[in-house]
């Protein structure tokens, strides 16, 4: 979806900049890409690029990352059954945008959502209104052809005083 939005954005005459994960997309034309391989390296591309008119916080970035990474392969060991992995939750990228002493004038955010209407519907308004963004578009993931990893989506977008279904529809018409 960010990379529909990107070249939706760069189509209207914006000068955009895409920050993505390892992904095997093509960057669209006259998009400047920023790769990341991590959601502390997303966290600190996308705050490098502020002041901004518009941010758009399209990733499903990791909410916990583990606390400490092993330099090399963990490898078993004889009489170790199990191995505890601590996490720690990481940077929110879009709360720490819309606080931003540089707040873009506008900031959208997404929200993926695996259950029903209702609790998409809740979690989205509690998403607003506790990250202060704009715009939330939230998408119910884990229905076939849908979301993730696929050419189509189908959009729930929530405002203060206001909500707009979008799709079921590819991506660059939603963009």
């Amino acid at each position: 979806m960010g990379f529909a939005l990107a070249a939706a954005a760069v189509s209207l005459g914006a000068d955009t900049v895409l920050i993505a994960g390892p992904v095997h997309l093509e960057t669209p034309s006259n998009v400047r890409r920023i790769d990341v391989r991590s959601a502390a390296g997303m966290h600190a591309a996308v705050l490098a690029e502020l002041p901004a008119d518009l941010y758009i916080g399209a990733a499903a970035v990791a909410d916990w990352t583990p606390r400490a990474v092993a330099s090399q392969k963990l490898k078993k060991q004889p009489g170790v059954e199990t191995l505890a992995l601590e996490l720690v939750r990481t940077a929110d990228i879009l709360a720490d945008v819309a606080a931003h002493p540089l707040r873009p004038r506008c900031v959208v955010g997404f929200a993926a959502e695996t259950g029903d209407d209702a609790e998409l519907a809740r979690y989205a308004h509690g998403k607003l209104e506790r990250k202060r963004v704009d715009f939330i578009c939230a998408n119910r993931v884990g229905i076939a052809g849908s979301g993730f990893e696929a050419e189509d989506n189908a959009l729930h977008v929530f405002w203060n005083g206001g909500e707009r279904r979008l799709g079921p529809a590819p991506k660059a018409r939603l963009a």
